[in-house]
């Protein structure tokens, strides 16, 4: 695996969640400033020693209510 996507929301309860596609990767954190290092320490986690992707990719999704 050369890649991996994380999709990124805002935590309803305050902070961000990320989540991997295709892989049963979750990790969360307060802010965005240390989502990326979570992130890093939960692939670590989850692949054996060699086995991680090369490239982490954080997708930011973004939902926002309007009023009409």
């Amino acid at each position: 695996m050369s890649e991996l996507i994380f999709v990124v929301e805002e935590a309803p309860e305050g902070g961000y969640i990320a989540r991997a596609l295709g892989q049963s990767i979750f990790t969360e954190a307060d802010t965005l400033a240390e989502l990326p290092g979570k992130v890093r320490e939960a692939v670590r986690c989850h692949f054996e020693e060699g086995q991680a992707p090369k490239v982490v990719r954080l997708h930011h999704v973004r939902e926002e209510v309007i009023a009409v």
